[in-house]
């Protein structure tokens, strides 16, 4: 598979889970492990750019894939719109679910460039927070929205 653009070859057991070959095999620790049932979106990552929870997804799954972490989703020092809307918006408070939050959002980003704040909410779902009660998180989203689109620029 591919792991944030570079190259990764490993022989994983047929039962190992991509976040735990993410984190342990390639210490990549950005996606989290949060309730190893599919819940709480802690786990978020991207495959072949389609937002998948990985404590569910064996590693086997992604052979040939691409597959993006949080790590990955910065372009070097320069933070992904996404990331940069989750600091201006104050959209975390513990940081836990921010990197599955982050990796749903720019999902739902890439597929729907101007989402509603119902579309933003249900888009979000699958990301539990305890922390922040959502608010700041879907501002975060909408801000990224509109730097991705350009109107951020344009106002």
């Amino acid at each position: 598979m591919e792991v944030n653009g570079k190259p990764v070859t490993a022989d994983v057991e047929a039962n190992t889970l991509l976040v735990d070959f993410l984190r342990k095999n390639l210490q990549l620790t950005g996606t989290h492990v949060g309730c190893d049932t599919s819940q709480c979106g802690a786990c978020v990552v991207h495959i072949n750019g389609n937002s998948v929870k990985s404590c569910t997804t064996l590693a086997l799954q992604a052979d040939g894939a691409r597959v993006t972490t949080i790590e990955g989703l910065a372009r070097g020092d320069q933070l992904h719109p996404v990331q940069a809307a989750f600091r201006e918006a104050h959209a975390l408070q513990c940081g836990f679910c921010t990197p599955g939050m982050v990796m749903s959002a720019a999902d739902l980003l890439q597929k729907n460039r101007n989402p509603s704040e119902d579309e933003i909410r249900t888009w979000l779902k699958g990301n539990i927070c305890r922390c922040t009660g959502y608010h700041n998180i879907v501002k975060a989203v909408q801000i990224a929205a509109d730097s991705m689109s350009g109107k951020a620029a344009a106002e």
